[in-house]
């Protein structure tokens, strides 16, 4: 026979056979071309015995929770980069030398979902730069080549610019707190219109902004979601506003989005004033909710502190005016600067972002410099492209311009936008229309990377997320990505908005995934088609309710993950008769309790030798089902009928973790 086909049988290559044969006692020389036949067959049957045999030690190094190093360490070169305070991710993997989508997925991995114009501050770049096999060292600056540091740079030298002008603008308000502590409900008081009526469950889903008119004075709201899952969303509200309103719920207690509420707001440097809510409840306590914010060092104005506490009921209106005139005079106290250039060209933040299926693309944003008009050019962080087709303001009138300090509804986009980013006017119409495919293209590609874990000993629970709105998108894949234990991954498959379509079905066939609708629903012939394919559509209009679902869903794949439990030890103590494939034994048992197992793994001098199980057990001459700590017995093993006297018996019993 020769040599190659011998290797074809075994499935393993040739010069790898050569290698290992001498082990099996068979040393026909490496470069050997043919070999006799008879030894051939033998070589197979040994081959195969020792494949079994190695198969089966890895089972038992398993079982016991034992783990073989079998590569010796490599001494790898780590290279060292400089990176600066904060960098977008395109110029990270620049810097790196690596192509862009492998250092987004890398972030992914750590929970972290951006796009390539993004940045990331330096404490994320050293992390993601040690999981790629680099040591990231600090240098001053940032890196301003890319196109939304451009952008932030024309909006802080805008917004400087037009400091000195004579037009006085709106001071911008942005609400925060804790999830169901009455944040909308309190606008509602203040703006006396119902908003809360028209959320799903009563939980704002979305950034909103408005406008009040309030003591001959207007100023800009912004409204943003409290439940955790809303991070980002709350720290983009605090980036545009000039005073923040912490809300508390008198009856629920400074919480963990309160204190990250709070942290935001001084991060970004923003004066705030509380609204200690629900004062209308038996439950309600002001003082403890003092008491608690004492302890994490903000300290009422009340008790010698410098932020000021306003009791509030959203619900009858107590308290209302004294917020608003707290906010009023926080604003002449603290806001230094409320000029703004009203003659410069337009540039102001995305405040929310979806695709309507009548308007197509739109955007809600804040301008903070110049003047908005129809007509104008738009340019969103340099890469997206449109012409505005129509202004609205935030009661859905049309407009014809927007000032700074005024939110709009801008239709005429051609993409939607990212959340969070600058929205600029432009005169260069050409070479933005010459751009935008290619941005097109990018950003469609972006929507489809993947994520999770390919090792098949972690279980993956395959998604295609659609949702009405970016904001809102962005923030489900965050809330899940929390959500990833050490057995169990999310893996989002693809994102995107608008609603789920046929090309949806078919991609979440082809990757086993669920299809996810947020806001958004499939038409009849699109769930026609998943029933065809036997494809899961499941649509939520809360966040909270699909996260839960998703973790009902881990729970129960953790569940029914069988595990191996050692529960007793045996000393072999006499041989009684030996077959080709069991043996009768006597022994003690020398720990735990003994059951009928079908996984019972033989130990000698503390190595394991092979493995079976029981078929029968007896004891005082009368058959068993259970031996005790300290009792003699008699068995039948059924395996490899090599145990000796003094060899040790582990007995394992399957397990649910």
């Amino acid at each position: 026979m020769n040599v190659t086909e011998l290797a074809r049988q075994l499935k393993v290559d040739t010069a790898d056979m050569l290698e290992r044969l001498p082990d099996l006692g068979f040393d026909i020389g490496k470069r050997a071309i043919k070999v006799d036949d008879r030894i051939a067959e033998k070589i197979i049957t040994a081959w195969k015995s020792g494949e079994k045999k190695s198969k089966q030690m890895e089972k038992i190094a398993e079982i016991r929770g034992e783990t073989e190093e079998v590569e010796e360490e490599v001494e790898v070169e780590v290279k060292e980069v400089a990176v600066p305070a904060t960098i977008t991710v395109r110029e990270y993997a620049a810097v790196l030398g690596l192509p862009v989508n492998e250092v987004l997925v890398e972030l992914m991995k750590n929970g972290i979902l951006t796009s390539m114009n993004e940045k990331i501050d330096f404490d994320t770049a050293t992390i993601i730069g040690e999981n790629l096999g680099f040591k990231i060292l600090e240098e001053d600056g940032v890196i301003e080549s890319d196109t939304t540091d451009q952008a932030q740079e024309n909006l802080k030298t805008a917004i400087e610019a037009g400091s000195g002008g004579s037009n006085t603008r709106p001071p911008v308000v942005v609400v925060m707190g804790h999830v169901d502590h009455g944040k909308t409900k309190i606008l509602d008081a203040i703006r006396s219109t119902d908003v809360v009526a028209g959320e799903s469950g009563g939980i704002t889903q979305h950034i909103g902004a408005y406008q009040v008119h309030r003591n001959d004075k207007l100023l800009t709201f912004i409204d943003t979601p409290g439940h955790e899952a809303f991070t980002a969303m709350r720290s983009r509200g605090a980036r545009v506003a000039d005073v923040a309103i912490i809300v508390i719920a008198a009856d629920d207690g400074v919480q963990p989005q309160t204190k990250e509420a709070i942290k935001i707001a001084q991060d970004a440097e923003l004066p705030f004033v509380v609204a200690i809510n629900k004062i209308d409840r038996q439950e309600a306590n002001i003082e403890k909710i003092k008491t608690e914010l004492s302890q994490i060092n903000i300290l009422p104005e009340d008790w010698g502190g410098k932020v000021v506490c306003v009791p509030v009921s959203a619900l009858k209106g107590d308290g209302i005016d004294d917020l608003i005139e707290t906010v009023l005079l926080l604003v002449e106290v603290e806001v230094k600067n409320l000029k703004a250039d009203l003659s410069a060209l337009a540039i102001g933040t995305i405040v929310e972002s979806h695709v309507d299926r009548g308007e197509g693309p739109v955007a809600t944003i804040l301008v903070q410099v110049g003047t908005l008009k129809i007509g104008d050019v738009l340019s969103a962080d340099g890469n997206y492209f449109g012409r505005v087709r129509s202004l609205r303001d935030y009661n859905g009138k049309e407009i014809k311009e927007v000032t700074p300090g005024t939110p709009a509804k801008i239709l005429g986009l051609k993409i939607a936008p990212s959340v969070g980013g600058i929205l600029e006017v432009s005169k260069d119409e050409k070479s933005l229309n010459k751009n935008f495919k290619q941005h097109k293209n990018e950003q469609s590609k972006d929507l489809s990377v993947q994520t999770g874990d390919d090792d098949g000993s972690i279980k993956n629970i395959n998604l295609i997320l659609k949702g009405d709105v970016l904001g809102s998108v962005e923030a489900i894949v965050e809330s899940l990505a929390k959500l990833d234990t050490a057995e169990v991954k999310i893996r989002i498959v693809s994102k995107g908005l608008g609603v789920i379509t046929e090309a949806d079905i078919l991609k979440a066939e082809a990757t086993s995934s669920t299809v996810i609708g947020f806001h958004v629903k499939p038409l009849a012939t699109v769930e026609s088609l998943a029933r065809d394919k036997k494809v899961k559509i499941e649509t939520y209009d809360v966040i909270y309710h699909l996260v839960e679902s998703i973790e009902e869903e881990i729970k129960e794949m953790k569940k029914t993950e069988k595990v191996k439990k050692l529960i007793g030890k045996l000393k072999v103590l006499k041989i009684f008769r030996k077959d080709t494939k069991s043996m009768v034994i006597g022994g003690q048992v020398i720990e735990g309790g003994l059951c009928l197992c079908d996984v019972v793994i033989v130990v000698r001098d503390n190595e394991p030798v092979t493995s079976g199980k029981v078929s029968r057990m007896e004891c005082a001459r009368q058959a068993t089902e259970q031996v005790n700590a300290g009792q003699e017995c008699g068995l039948t093993f059924e395996g490899d009928p090599i145990l000796e006297e003094g060899d040790t018996l582990e007995f394992y019993q399957e397990d649910t973790k």
